[in-house]
């Protein structure tokens, strides 16, 4: 044997292959390693505020096959039997033994590598809205003098047994100039029987796939031809200058003539942008994007489509149209192909609208056989219970705070964002995206400190400071929690949660709990009686249920019966732009849906002011 295959041999010897998924991470770690060892070396980041001690139990993860060391005593602590028996461990205390596979719940994972995560999957599409062939047209001559566009739908009809009845107008127009500079043969794409597009050939035909939410804007690049995702994109809606909620844009909008088409402009140019930054970046052309679709609630789709909304920002705060609708890209100043449609799904009531329907398109709720909880965190909090053989929905107006918004130090989910927060020994411990300095708290951070506050009396269930309790301090009177002290920050201003941050927090996850409570109540229905709690959206992905279960924003159940499912209004819409059928769905899914007016609702404004404390749900479910 060489001395490099001894080397080798001893190599194996010494180490273990460990593969992390979904992340699709793997590599050889040294024995003796714990998993979250084998993480970090493998560049997987784990959410570990407790620095790997075991205390803080959020680095969960699943064994799905070899053998870990025993449960530690910490274990024992942090999960429960039935836990352990299912393969959860701590990944700072669980020791591998054999070669592993490890699967990583998004929650376990820092911000930055689960939005790597979220939202690659292949949509499977088997009845696509657009269908595109290759079309070789024979040229003509002065004994056959057809039309261009004729001879293409001609030959559609020939060669793939496609009948076009009308073609679109600028294709018609771009239509001989792209036959003769591609030599007779081109690719043709059709909806129905229109003819939307005609481009070189071969070339990829391009869908969009957008969530347009009140805060933030979700865009999904996808290959028609295949379902995959090329590409996928955040950014912050604009329109947020013009009002961080909806009623105060609706209100901004029927201020003038001019108001409507400021939040027209704002949300389109956006998009525009967005388009053109993921083309560029999967080397495609936005005139080859054929079809969109666009899901948002029934604010953001009237004010997109230019529909009146007068009538949507009074009682009884009716849509103007909740059926689905299908509109030229154009005629709402979107820069792709010429041809290519724009569909918006179908609202339910006037606030909850085509990103609820597709939520529940995603996480395929109507379809539950025992009770479902679905709950889309947001800047407006959309909820649905199915139960019963009903579906019924209602509208939290929970606000921006859980996102970073009217608080004090909050910001995006972004480097130097604080996610998690703990207290151990007296001693405030962070954990911050990128291991960067800390420069603010995002929505999971502020969750995440409120929890910890509570659970340390530091604040009480009415959501009063203890100006006595370690950490706090008075500044120009009013009481503070400080996490990174002014000193440790080159003298900049200290970080904290402050007294209003806490007041707002509480409105917020009161509009949540009472939204939820009011759904259990119409269905007769105990919170124990919910076979499963679906939690949706960017920051519910990201969110410690534990915490949330604490300060009672979601039910006081089992975390098995919880599932985040990341931003499904985004994979919803994806659904819908690859499949007739899915469209056919979510129609069907917004007829079908009750709706519950919140401020109508017996007892509103009592439980919404019982859902102000900080303390779990009541153990009737409301």
């Amino acid at each position: 044997m060489t001395e490099r295959a001894v080397s080798d041999t001893a190599n194996q010897q010494d180490t273990l292959h460990i593969e992390f998924e979904p992340v699709g991470r793997r590599g050889r770690c040294p024995r003796g390693m714990t998993l979250l060892q084998c993480a970090q070396q493998l560049g997987v980041s784990l959410s570990a505020v407790c620095n790997g001690n075991g205390t803080c139990g959020r680095c969960r993860v699943v064994l799905s096959s070899g053998t870990l060391s025993p449960a530690t005593s910490s274990e024992h602590l942090q999960l429960t039997d039935k836990q352990l028996t299912d393969g959860i461990r701590l990944a700072c205390q669980a020791i591998p033994e054999t070669d592993c596979i490890i699967h990583i719940p998004p929650e376990s994972l820092t911000t930055i590598q689960r939005t790597q995560v979220e939202g690659l999957q292949a949509i499977q599409r088997d009845d696509p809205p657009v269908v595109t062939h290759k079309v070789p047209v024979i040229a003509p001559s002065l004994s056959d003098v057809e039309g261009d566009v004729d001879r293409v739908t001609r030959t559609l009809a020939k060669l793939h047994g496609v009948a076009c009845e009308t073609a679109d107008l600028e294709v018609i127009r771009a239509t001989p100039s792209m036959l003769r500079e591609n030599d007779w043969t081109v690719s043709a794409s059709t909806r129905g029987k229109e003819l939307i597009a005609v481009g070189p050939w071969p070339s990829n035909t391009l869908g969009l796939a957008v969530d347009l939410g009140t805060t933030k804007i979700a865009a999904y690049l996808l290959d028609m031809a295949t379902g995959e995702t090329l590409g996928m994109l955040g950014a912050m809606n604009p329109q947020i200058r013009f009002g961080e909620d909806v009623v105060t844009r609706m209100a901004h909008a029927l201020t003038s003539p001019s108001g409507a088409e400021d939040l027209s402009s704002a949300a389109i140019g956006a998009l525009n942008d967005m388009v053109t930054q993921l083309t560029q970046e999967s080397g495609t052309d936005p005139a080859r994007i054929v079809e969109a679709v666009v899901v948002g609630n029934t604010a953001m789709h009237h004010l997109l489509a230019g529909l009146p909304v007068a009538q949507l920002s009074r009682a009884p705060y009716v849509p103007a149209f909740r059926e689905s609708m299908d509109i030229k890209a154009r005629e709402l100043g979107l820069h792709i192909a010429p041809g290519a449609y724009a569909h918006l799904l179908p609202n339910i009531a006037g606030f909850v609208g085509g990103d609820h329907v597709a939520m529940l398109l995603a996480t395929q709720v109507a379809n539950a056989t025992a009770p479902v909880l679905a709950i889309d965190i947001g800047t407006n909090t959309e909820v649905c219970l199915a139960a019963h053989g009903h579906l019924t929905s209602a509208s939290c107006a929970s606000g921006p705070a859980f996102e970073g918004g009217h608080i004090r130090d909050g910001m995006r989910a972004a480097p130097g964002a604080i996610e998690h927060i703990d207290i151990e020994d007296g001693k405030v411990l962070l954990q911050v995206i990128d291991d960067a300095e800390p420069v603010g708290l995002c929505g999971s951070g502020i969750l995440d400190g409120l929890a910890t506050l509570l659970r340390h009396g530091i604040v009480d269930r009415m959501g009063r400071f203890n100006k006595n309790a370690p950490g706090v301090q008075i500044i120009d009177g009013k009481p503070e929690f400080v996490l990174v002290p002014s000193e440790q920050r080159n003298g900049k201003p200290a970080l904290g949660l402050t007294q209003q941050d806490v007041r707002q927090l509480q409105l917020a996850k009161a509009a949540i709990e009472t939204g939820i409570q009011a759904l259990l109540a119409h269905a007769s229905l105990a919170q124990d009686e919910l076979s499963s709690v679906i939690v949706a959206g960017a920051f519910g992905t990201y969110i410690d249920l534990t915490s949330a279960i604490a300060i009672g924003m979601v039910p006081s159940l089992p975390l098995e019966r919880f599932s985040q499912v990341g931003n499904a209004a985004g994979t919803g819409a994806k659904m819908a732009l690859s499949s007739i059928s899915m469209r056919n769905e979510a129609r069907s899914i917004a007829r079908a849906t009750g709706y519950v007016e919140l401020a109508t609702s017996p007892d509103f404004m009592k439980r919404f002011v019982e859902s102000t404390y900080l303390e779990p749900f009541p153990q009737n479910g409301g």
